[in-house]
């Protein structure tokens, strides 16, 4: 189990950073975009798991996690403004 925790925060702070690069102007900073992507991690997981989409592995976790990042950083962005 904490393994899984273990992993999940990794896949979560690679997928902010990513967000990160892909969403430029809209990042926070390396440390805020990390935790943005540990966040978004779930928030892309449980978007996928609503719209039907499943996958599995490692990859499949990051590209949920990337997703969901860049959504909450969007997200942010427009309460920021």
């Amino acid at each position: 189990m904490l393994v899984a925790i273990i992993v999940s925060i990794l896949i979560g702070a690679l997928a902010g950073w990513l967000a990160g690069l892909i969403m430029k102007g809209a990042g926070f900073g390396f440390w805020i975009n990390v935790l943005v992507g540990i966040v978004g991690g779930f928030l892309g997981g449980w978007l996928f798991n609503l719209l039907g989409i499943f996958g599995g592995g490692l990859i499949w976790s990051i590209i949920a996690a990337v997703v969901g990042a860049c959504l909450l950083l969007w997200i942010i962005s427009l309460i920021k403004k």
